[in-house]
């Protein structure tokens, strides 16, 4: 008898967890989708304030968020900054260049007048770099364009790590100076070398 009661509270607990299983398959939103739940529609929630991302990088989860602070650290103080945080020397010059050359230039072209290859095929164009208004903007304003995105652009923020987005702001700076340079700030010989060509 004793064996039936225990048989048959296996099979009751066992259908329990079948009659239960609402409670692993839960009402969930697919990433990106939009839910009347929140003010601005949407189902992705931004972190809560004040929250710490511990660790970042490929070994970041195998360490237990020890390695990768450091990466976090720099990647905090680059957001937190109003204007570029690096010293503009040729090695941030270079990994701008790099980094304008693959997200900015299909668009914006190599000189950064806004004629790039997508223009060309139909899509916006993209206001030029070589306009007053963006000459004058902050360097703040340039970085939050390529993280937020503006307009029709698409936002960068997940794709350019925030060092990354100072230094395109640093080559974008040199694109404009190279298209609106004073020939009275240059040195002697390059105003000689450019009298010779002329």
């Amino acid at each position: 008898m004793k064996r039936i009661l225990f048989t048959l509270s296996l099979c009751a607990m066992a259908g329990c967890e079948g009659a239960k299983q609402d409670m692993y398959d839960q009402p969930r939103y697919k990433t990106y989708a939009p839910s009347a739940l929140f003010e601005d529609g949407a189902s992705v929630r931004p972190p809560v304030a004040g929250t710490e991302p511990r660790a970042r990088g490929a070994f970041a989860d195998s360490s237990g968020g020890r390695a990768g602070t450091d990466l976090v650290r720099r990647d905090a103080l680059a957001e937190d900054a109003q204007a570029n945080p690096y010293p503009v020397d040729m090695a941030l010059l270079k990994r701008g260049q790099d980094r304008y050359m693959i997200y900015c230039m299909p668009c914006h072209s190599p000189a950064g007048d806004g004629d790039g290859l997508v223009v060309r095929r139909g899509f916006p164009a993209p206001p030029t770099y070589h306009q007053d208004r963006l000459r004058n903007a902050p360097d703040r304003h340039i970085y939050d364009v390529i993280r937020n995105g503006y307009g029709v652009m698409a936002p960068y923020g997940d794709r350019v790590e925030p060092a990354d987005r100072w230094a395109i702001v640093a080559f974008i700076r040199a694109l404009q100076l190279s298209q609106h340079a004073d020939a009275a700030s240059l040195p002697p010989d390059v105003r000689a070398h450019l009298g010779a060509q002329r």
